[in-house]
């Protein structure tokens, strides 16, 4: 049965990023909160308009099916108020300047920040330049930045008011981070601007987790013959979800509180397990688990090899993650079972995608550490060994924007190191360790 939407939520914060990760998570806190009839989603595509078109066929309406280990449980959500193109510069704009608008989400991929090797707005970024220059003209932005800058120049212009710009992206100090671009941007395009965003707009830090995977045909099919409601865009998620945010919000927000979010001063202790336990994990899983000839985290897990290996890495990398021992077991242990569910498929290509923005931010710490303290990590190793394995085309297909400068130099550990991580390029027993982990790690499971 078709459902219907009955009363829009008035629109109060906008979203970038609308995919099935935003609408398991935030869109999800939203619709849970005891205050979400005052509190409307106004979600926009990275670029895309087919996600957008199919969402507002459907009145912002979606089911998602929380898939446990034995069974389903269906919902409709209906947080989404509106849904809406990306590549709208003007609705994105005009939704911005509105004064009753408080929040922006952002959930985006670390690519889409367009940083430099130094964690700064990359201004050598011919997409970027090209925004800088549309800003000074008034003319259409593309980037992430771009549309910011651009969207909290219209606020300016209308007196809106101040808000908050809260990152949901796995960076670590995320909301630093967008902080740092985007007054970058502005005060290259309109420096009394960025003083007008220091001013008045908050960059929240948080840490997200509630594994996602893509939506399937079959899930579609699946989601219609249960419901009798021929929902088009369903979202498929596990019953785990955490959201930590730390910082203000001078505007208001909706009460993600009473739908379990934590608020707190620090949200770095868990952004550090998040980044390097589940999703270090995940990209050890992604590589060295689809060279084994894997395609799902579940599968991977499966393999007793693969096993000892995620094993090892959390060992490892637990040294570095600023929580109580006992904490960390017990996350560890519940990622072991979340990794497991058969029912969640979780490719392992789509964990491996955007490598060069990932394995900095989720391997590099721990090799580092484990370095200054004398020690040579295995696991550390092998993820690193087993992404250069990727980049030469073992398992995972690459799906990497930023991939080719190291692809070009993945015939070498040495050279790939040199470009990823400078200060460890001399370190030739590290060379060699990584080297002999490559021919150790390039055998599929049935070998």
């Amino acid at each position: 049965m078709t459902p219907r939407r009955g009363d829009r939520p008035p629109v109060r914060l906008v979203h970038l990023g609308l995919g099935g990760f935003f609408r398991a998570h935030q869109a999800w806190y939203t619709g849970a909160a005891p205050d979400a009839g005052s509190w409307g989603i106004a979600a926009f595509t990275g670029r895309s308009r087919a996600l957008a078109e199919r969402l507002t066929r459907q009145d912002g309406l979606y089911t998602l099916v929380v898939r446990g280990p034995e069974r389903d449980d269906m919902s409709v959500q209906r947080a989404v108020s509106e849904a809406l193109p990306g590549t709208d510069v003007p609705a994105w704009c005009e939704r911005l300047a509105r004064p009753e608008v408080a929040v922006v989400t952002l959930t985006v991929t670390e690519a889409a920040y367009r940083r430099s090797r130094d964690g700064g707005l990359d201004a050598d970024d011919p997409q970027v330049r090209a925004d800088l220059a549309a800003l000074r003209e008034g003319a259409g932005v593309s980037t992430v930045p771009g549309r910011l800058v651009a969207g909290l120049a219209a606020r300016r212009a209308a007196g809106a008011g101040p808000l908050a710009v809260v990152s949901c992206d796995n960076l670590p100090g995320n909301g630093s981070v967008a902080a740092r671009v985007v007054t970058e941007l502005a005060e290259d395009a309109d420096p009394s601007l960025a003083a007008w965003i220091r001013e008045r707009v908050s960059f929240v830090n948080t840490m997200v987790d509630r594994i996602t995977p893509g939506t399937t045909g079959a899930d579609v099919r699946e989601v219609a013959e249960r419901t009798g409601w021929r929902d088009a865009v369903p979202v498929i998620t596990e019953p785990f979800t955490e959201w930590v945010l730390g910082g203000a919000f001078p505007a208001g927000r909706p009460a993600w509180e009473a739908a379990g979010a934590r608020f707190t001063d620090d949200v770095h202790p868990y952004e550090t397990r998040k980044l390097l336990l589940l999703n270090g994990g995940h990209s050890l899983l992604a590589y060295a688990g689809s060279a084994r000839g894997h395609r799902q985290v579940a599968e991977a897990v499966a393999d007793p090899v693969c096993r000892r290996w995620l094993g090892q890495w959390w060992d490892e990398a637990a040294r570095y993650v600023p929580l109580p021992a006992a904490e960390i077991a017990a996350y560890t242990a519940a990622l072991r079972r979340r990794f497991a569910n058969p029912r969640i498929r979780h490719t392992l290509a789509q964990i491996a995608a955007h490598g060069s923005q990932k394995v900095p931010v989720r391997v590099l710490p721990v090799l580092r550490g484990e370095r200054r303290a004398g020690r040579m990590p295995a696991g550390a190793v092998r993820v690193l060994a087993a992404w250069i394995g990727h980049l030469r085309g073992i398992g995972a297909p690459v799906n990497d924007a930023g991939a080719g400068p190291y692809r070009a130099r993945a015939g070498s550990a040495r050279d790939v190191l040199a470009l990823l991580a400078p200060d460890l390029a001399g370190d030739t027993d590290l060379i060699s360790a990584i080297d002999e982990a490559s021919h150790r790690g390039d055998r599929p499971a049935s070998g």
